[in-house]
């Protein structure tokens, strides 16, 4: 069998340990006689992952006391809707950085005013808006710190006049988050701390209940809260598969390593982009650049090696690095769990391509 070079998007490459422990659990959960996916989610073996899966978020992550952690269901799209329906009256701000930013503001509308407080879609999401103005009228201010597609993102805590919310579904678990100046974060878990199928929310208590609209049961944050994420039946195997990452991350050294090392595997590749006479980037500001998602293409003199390329990399094993539709090139998606020798691999195959068709 090849060696593989995983650099898809999302479901994406997950730490070996992690599937692992999944794989025994699915064939017996802790000496049950049964599979995670068979036993009761009001066991106590079922019990103690959740307890200890919300303990490991909030000591990773150094999440302060009046904060909680739920898994629900239904992806972060489905939080587009939840956000609002708990924390909008009237008005909400928010920041347009890219393709799920504004599905969640257009969501928002449903529910009343929603500022655009700043947008880079008309130059096709190449950079993070700066120098932008918070509405201090507005119930919240949104924003999407890291954006797939297009490979931006915001790796600072900013500060806010007004709650400030965040979709980390891309870059959650990458590095440390200043919690405190978030009223609300939340993801899908399938980058970097799981497969789909599990939604973690981290949700400041004291900025529920303040909306004037009646919540239904199911999308109020504070059934979840009073019911341990367990209203509802949840995804066990998700949150299995989520436990036994965050030990992982937990085992390497916690956020500050993961940073580090993220750092490093993003500065191979960006090097060799910025190096190498036939691609180029397609962030203006390097500050910008996601170490997540690293997007590239052609330079224009050589767009028509572009297939050629994408035939050398999958002979060499490189899968999920086709660019999205919106902005063709390439994209290498570096998560947590993505080895150095995969990045290393890909620039091999840059330096070998540029060798044999370079003029």
């Amino acid at each position: 069998m090849k060696k593989v070079h995983n650099f898809n998007a999302g479901p994406c490459v997950l730490p070996k340990p992690a599937i692992n422990a999944a794989i025994e659990a699915l064939k017996d959960f802790k000496g049950s006689g049964m599979s995670v996916i068979e036993i009761s989610h009001r066991s106590k073996d079922w019990e103690a992952v959740m307890t200890e899966s919300e303990a490991l978020w909030k000591e990773l992550l150094n999440i302060p006391d009046g904060y909680r952690v739920l898994f629900l269901g239904g992806g972060a799209s489905t939080q587009f809707c939840y956000v609002p329906f708990n924390l909008m009256n009237k008005k909400a701000a928010y920041l347009e950085t890219g393709v799920w930013a504004n599905k969640a503001l257009k969501e928002a509308k449903y529910f009343g005013e929603v500022a655009i407080v700043a947008s880079s879609k008309e130059s096709v999401y190449n950079h993070i808006p700066k120098g932008f103005t918070i509405p201090t009228d507005a119930d919240y201010f949104h924003i999407t710190t890291n954006n797939t597609i297009y490979g931006t993102e915001i790796k600072e805590d900013m500060n806010s006049p007004i709650p400030l919310v965040a979709d980390m579904s891309s870059d959650i678990m990458s590095r440390p988050v200043d919690v405190s100046k978030y009223a609300l974060i939340y993801g899908g878990a399938q980058k970097n701390v799981g497969p789909a199928g599990v939604t973690f929310v981290i949700v400041k208590e004291s900025a529920l209940g303040k909306v004037e609209r009646p919540i239904p049961t199911m999308v109020d944050y504070r059934t979840h809260i009073k019911e341990g994420s367990m209203f509802n039946t949840p995804p066990v195997f998700s949150i299995l598969v989520m436990n036994e990452t965050l030990k992982w991350v937990k085992s390497l050294g916690g956020l500050k390593v993961m940073q580090k090392l993220n750092q490093e595997k993003a500065a191979i590749l960006y090097d060799e982009i910025d190096r190498n006479k036939m691609f180029k980037g397609t962030i203006v500001d390097k500050a910008d650049r996601s170490l997540m998602n690293i997007c590239f293409v052609m330079n224009d003199e050589y767009k028509d090696k572009e297939e050629e390329f994408m035939n050398v990399a999958k002979a060499n094993g490189m899968v999920g690095i086709k660019g999205h539709r919106s902005v063709g090139g390439f994209r290498a998606s570096t998560y947590n769990a993505c080895p150095k020798e995969s990045i290393q691999a890909l620039v091999d195959c840059m330096k070998e391509f540029e060798a044999k068709n370079a003029k």
